[in-house]
């Protein structure tokens, strides 16, 4: 264990002397305009620093069925390794992102309210808090700094006090309006119309009648009163310390108060300033007030009452709020707030909110509708590291997702494709006869794809049910999770119609179906993946097409005799991958055209070189085995020592190639060996 002092030398260590006497850099009103003048971008709007702060991550540019996509990296949560990471949701962040550029060039849209709006678990508050650390990140960063002023408040002790302007307002509000105009000419002079600086905004009432009092006393010298009574210093955005981040939750109607959001009255100071009209008298402490230069959040905001949307309006369209018996105060914030379609109706049907609605940019936030998307969310919950030593079976996690992206996709207007398919398309996979435009105009039609659906708590919920559960088993298996999903619709708080509730439970057959193919698949592979085997059978093969195309003959290894080439195994390979009687030739001059185009390149062919050959190959080389393997020995539960070290060789396979581990290895050889048992392989080893 550590003594006392070594703990305090380590921490010492840590320590950043002069990082922190950076970020509370002090200086005169003066040496603030050499620093904007060096850095104008300083002196920017908040929508100017939440634009600029999600660009300085960087950006990814790509293409998808036709469409350029700007992947922001803000949004994958560097800041925190990746714990509020938003993955599915580029389009809508897009539009969002867009919203904040036009804001930030002054187009009208920072006139808005930015209102999220789509299902609940569709990411709405995890972007809204992504936004608010990635300022408080951002503001400890040089090209994030932010400036402030304090007024000289007095001396006590030998020691001068300051009076900070209580909504930490631009230093340059202190330049009269009427000088603004040619200041700013030489100020901006030599620079672009992205680096000018603009002045927007008078100063607070505190700093009204602190400004006038104190130019009573320089007897009107306004440089004299900058450079001896104003401090600038620098300050860091917080969201738990109240600092240029402000949270307003609505309670019930009854005890709803407009002064949470502008400040009250501070009753205790009336005495001593003999007004409750003097600005010294007030707190400006409302979530409007302290969000000032920086980003305010309204949780469920069309839950507001009526009088605070007022101030809403306000504080949207002219950038003003309206403290209990002060004039009109200016503030620079972005207003963000999210919502569900139930209040987003209610909104639209109230005649008494035209005015919000006029003010609003609204941003549909939909549900995940890419299956490799919805992975990584439940990928990112449960990992090795958060689930503690227990093993989540392979697929158990992307048939969860598959089930729950499902639920959100309409059901495909061409009866040639099934439900799956389409969602298969949506996640980049190719399928026959269907192009880029096809999967534009699917996804066009389909209006409200994502807006409706299970949402991704809900696969949270009854995946930790699962764990919790079985905590007698130290693997849980898709199965598992899969009943529970099923179990857990009865009593579904959200939904309300039985119709709907049988489609959720049709879905839930035909992704456990799916996973049984894939398990019968994974375990075909494991039987065959004998990698000499498949080597001498492609060999055979190859020899054989060559003999064929070419006319000759086949030397028998054990005979030596020249023979005809071997029809039936040829075929016997070609059938596994439903290549027809009709096209065998074209299908053999292909191959040897191949293999033959390799050989100009310099590469040699093998068995896993093509792979839809070497799935031709897996699958003959089942064929034969299968049957030496005897998996359905399994369920009688009498199995020799011989057939006994091959299904372990099989099962090895299973934990070496596809992270299985021991109890779910054997569950799925258990599995696949009763499927046997009945019959039922329907031709799926000859499956695409």
């Amino acid at each position: 264990m550590l003594r006392n002092n070594e703990i305090i030398s380590l921490v010492q260590e840590f320590q950043d002397k002069q990082g922190f006497k950076e970020l509370h850099w002090e200086g005169s009103f003066e040496d603030y305009l050499e620093i904007i003048k060096k850095k104008p971008r300083l002196a920017r709007s908040a929508f100017q620093r939440v634009y600029d702060m999600i660009l300085s991550y960087g950006t990814e540019v790509y293409t998808v069925n036709k469409e350029q996509i700007i992947k922001y990296r803000f949004f994958d949560d560097p800041i925190s390794g990746c714990q509020d990471a938003v993955y599915g949701l580029e389009r809508p962040i897009m539009k969002m992102v867009n919203f904040f550029k036009a804001a930030a060039q002054r187009y009208g849209a920072e006139r808005r309210v930015l209102l999220l709006h789509g299902p609940v678990g569709s990411a709405k508050s995890t972007i809204v808090r992504l936004l608010k650390k990635g300022l408080e990140r951002y503001s400890l960063t040089d090209e994030g700094a932010i400036y402030s002023f304090r007024w000289r408040h007095g001396e006590k002790s030998d020691m001068v006090t300051y009076a900070e302007c209580p909504m930490r307002e631009e230093p340059l509000h202190l330049i009269p309006t009427a000088w603004r105009g040619k200041l700013l000419d030489g100020l901006n002079e030599g620079f672009s119309e992205e680096q000018k600086i603009y002045i927007e905004g008078e100063p607070c009432p505190f700093c009204r009648h602190t400004y006038r009092e104190l130019l009573k006393k320089h007897k009107g010298d306004w440089v004299e009163l900058v450079s001896n009574e104003v401090r600038v210093y620098r300050f860091v955005l917080s969201e738990k310390d109240r600092i240029g981040i402000g949270t307003f939750q609505p309670k019930d109607e009854k005890n709803q108060d407009s002064t949470e959001l502008t400040g009250d009255i501070n009753y205790r100071k009336i005495a001593e300033y003999g007004s409750d009209s003097d600005p010294r008298a007030f707190n400006f402490d409302g979530e409007f007030n302290i969000a000032n230069r920086g980003l305010v959040e309204f949780i469920e905001i069309l839950k507001l009452d009526v009088a605070f949307l007022y101030d809403l309006l306000g504080a949207t369209q002219e950038h003003k709020i309206k403290p209990k018996k002060f004039a009109q105060t200016d503030i620079d914030e972005v207003i963000i707030g999210h919502t569900n379609e139930p209040e987003y109706r209610r909104l639209q049907s109230n005649e008494y909110m035209e005015a919000l609605r006029d003010r609003t940019i609204k941003i549909d936030f939909p549900y995940v509708t890419k299956l490799s998307d919805e992975i990584k969310i439940y990928g990112r919950d449960f990992n090795p590291t958060k689930i503690r030593g227990r093993h989540i079976a392979p697929h158990t996690i992307e048939m969860a997702s598959m089930w729950a992206v499902a639920t959100r996709l309409e059901l495909p207007k061409d009866s040639k494709i099934t439900i799956l398919q389409k969602l298969r398309l949506y996640d980049g996979k190719s399928l026959s006869g269907y192009t880029e435009d096809n999967i534009r105009d699917m996804q066009k039609e389909a209006v409200r794809e994502g807006m409706d659906g299970i949402s991704p708590r809900y696969i949270q919920d009854k995946i930790s049910n699962a764990l919790v559960s079985m905590e007698h088993d130290k693997c849980i298996n898709p199965f598992m999770v899969l009943n529970e999903l099923g179990n857990g619709l009865q009593h579904h708080s959200l939904i309300t119609a039985e119709e709907k509730r049988k489609h959720y439970r049709e879905l839930l057959a035909v992704v456990m179906a799916e996973y049984e193919d894939i398990t019968k698949t994974e375990v075909q592979k494991a039987i065959s993946a004998d990698e000499e085997s498949l080597k001498k059978l492609c060999t055979n093969y190859l020899e054989n097409v060559k003999a064929y195309t070419q006319r000759t003959k086949v030397k028998n290894k054990y005979t030596g005799q020249d023979e005809p080439p071997d029809e039936r195994l040829m075929r016997a390979i070609e059938e596994k991958i439903d290549i027809p009687e009709t096209r065998k030739d074209d299908f053999r001059r292909e191959v040897m055209n191949y293999i033959g185009a390799l050989a100009l390149n310099g590469k040699t062919f093998s068995y896993n070189t093509n792979e839809r050959l070497q799935k031709a190959f897996e699958l003959k080389l089942f064929e034969d085995q299968k049957d030496t393997i005897k998996l359905t020995t399994l369920v009688t539960g009498v199995v020799d020592k011989d057939t006994q070290e091959k299904i372990d060789v099989v099962k090895a396979r299973l934990i070496r190639d596809y992270a299985y581990c021991e109890v779910c290895a054997t569950d799925v050889l258990n599995y696949v060996a009763s499927i046997f048992a009945r019959g039922d392989i329907k031709g799926v080893w000859t499956k695409k």
